[in-house]
């Protein structure tokens, strides 16, 4: 039975720990969610690849002050992302737009597994086509009189 506490004390421990204070919270609970769900989004400018909805970040409650903020001024998602953006760059953003600038940055990933499939590809085709001693014609005439001569 401890085992069991323990354990679930453990799994309990591991969850990760939303970094949203109760002071933050709207009092609306649509602006709330819409709130929450632009925290998951943006990212805590200090921590690298971690939302501002769980960092503990100084940055990242600014941040989330900002967006409450925000959206109680009547922003729509898309205007509050809009003025960050344009605030503190496309970093913000944990999942940055396809623009020309981000091109490579989506791009790069299906070129390198279809440029690296096409070489495994060539060289397994290689390797399937070359002889299977890697004997010349003069060398393995030798073995097979060897082999002959052992008869």
């Amino acid at each position: 039975m401890r085992r069991l506490l323990l354990a679930c004390a453990l799994i309990v421990s591991a969850l990760p720990a939303f970094a949203v204070q109760p002071d933050e919270i709207l009092k609306d609970p649509a602006l709330e969610a819409r709130a929450r769900a632009l925290s998951i989004e943006l990212r805590c400018l200090v921590c690298q690849s971690q939302s501002i909805d769980d960092s503990d970040a100084t940055i990242a409650r600014d941040l989330r002050i900002l967006v409450r903020e925000r959206l109680e001024a009547g922003d729509t998602d898309e205007q509050v992302k809009a003025f960050l953006v344009d605030r503190y760059g496309e970093y913000v953003l944990l999942k940055p737009r396809f623009t020309w600038h981000t091109a490579l940055l989506w791009g790069a990933p299906p070129a390198l597994l279809i440029l690296g499939g096409g070489l495994a590809f060539g060289l397994f085709r290689r390797r399937r086509s070359a002889p299977a001693t890697g004997l010349t014609r003069d060398e393995e005439a030798r073995v097979e009189a060897l082999l002959a001569r052992d008869d």
